[in-house]
């Protein structure tokens, strides 16, 4: 029976490649995709998402969508980078046609709350972006912790961040919403790094290997990773040579299906959300020196090949698209 899934993305270029993932792959139903403001403005990731499943034919996936801004934080900061001019790496508007189909009129807040209550079967939750829809269903439902079988968050980093020297997007986005998710209970939360993400790199080769399938998703997979390269091999070269680059959020979807894509271990994690240089940090208890229980299981390494092929065969097969 294929794996029940809801997505929580900030769409986003490496959202749109997991929303593709999980909606196309045989082993996965993807039962509904929410949207969280993070890489762009929430309408614009909310757009990105319709258009994805526009393209791939699957609008009967309905998007709903959340929070546009953090729970705390009176706005969304800015990584310098782009205020200083710099390329941005999520376009407000992916290379895909208009969608067509509309967003539902539920809330993605209201949608997880009503969902979890109703289910009967096991649904993962994976959350891609900032975890403010995550932290605000746990304020509004206090029984929604016991709900969740299993948390799987692409977030943090344990060598090095990717918009400080320390602090990884999406848990820097919204600090004191990932603080709150990660010690709130849940019985199963699987933390997915850069330190892993940034070992499961899709090169130029790959992407001709997409492009050469000729399906929607694998063709847009193809531009967009190739997008990806291109800004990563001008500001932050992946690999000796460069021509490489990570697509963080389709590999936590590749580790739903094939669980020996990543390698993870039990630690305690803790963010940082009070000092203003490090705020966002995911800090690491890998010594057991607070005494605090285990919160996650940590993946620290990840397999390329397994991630790269699992596209390739999933964006083979015919499905629909414009």
């Amino acid at each position: 029976m294929p794996k029940k899934l809801i997505l929580d993305v900030d769409t986003g270029t490496d959202d749109a490649v997991a929303i593709m993932l999980a909606a196309l792959h045989p082993e996965i139903e993807l039962v509904g995709v929410t949207t969280v403001n993070g890489n762009v403005e929430v309408q614009f990731c909310t757009d990105n998402s319709l258009r994805v499943l526009d393209h791939i034919g699957r609008s009967d996936i309905r998007v709903y969508e959340g929070a546009d801004r953090p729970l705390v934080r009176t706005g969304h900061p800015v990584p310098k980078r782009y205020e200083d001019g710099g390329e941005k790496y999520h376009a407000e508007k992916l290379p895909i046609p208009d969608a067509i189909s509309k967003k539902a009129e539920k809330t993605a807040v209201e949608f997880l709350i009503e969902t979890y209550r109703a289910a009967t079967d096991p649904i993962v939750l994976m959350p891609v972006g900032p975890l403010t829809n995550i932290a605000a269903a746990l304020a509004a439902d206090p029984g929604f912790v016991k709900r969740v079988p299993e948390l799987i968050i692409m977030g943090g980093g344990y060598a090095f961040g990717n918009v400080t020297a320390t602090a990884e997007f999406n848990i820097w986005g919204d600090a004191e919403a990932a603080a709150r998710v990660l010690n709130s209970g849940f019985e199963k939360i699987t933390l997915v790094p850069l330190d892993a993400t940034h070992q499961a790199l899709m090169t130029l080769a790959d992407c001709d290997r997409l492009a050469a399938l000729g399906t929607p998703a694998a063709t847009a997979t193809a531009e967009i990773v190739r997008f990806r390269i291109d800004v990563h091999d001008k500001y932050q070269k992946m690999g000796e040579e460069g021509g490489a680059a990570p697509v963080h959020d389709a590999v936590c979807v590749a580790y739903l299906v094939d669980r020996d894509i990543l390698a993870t271990r039990p630690y305690f994690v803790e963010v940082e959300t009070a000092s203003p240089l490090t705020v966002g940090t995911t800090i690491v208890d890998t010594q057991r020196r607070t005494g605090f229980p285990v919160n996650v299981d940590l993946a620290l390494t990840a397999d390329p090949r397994r991630f790269v092929d699992m596209l390739a065969e999933t964006f083979a097969k015919p499905h629909g698209g414009r």
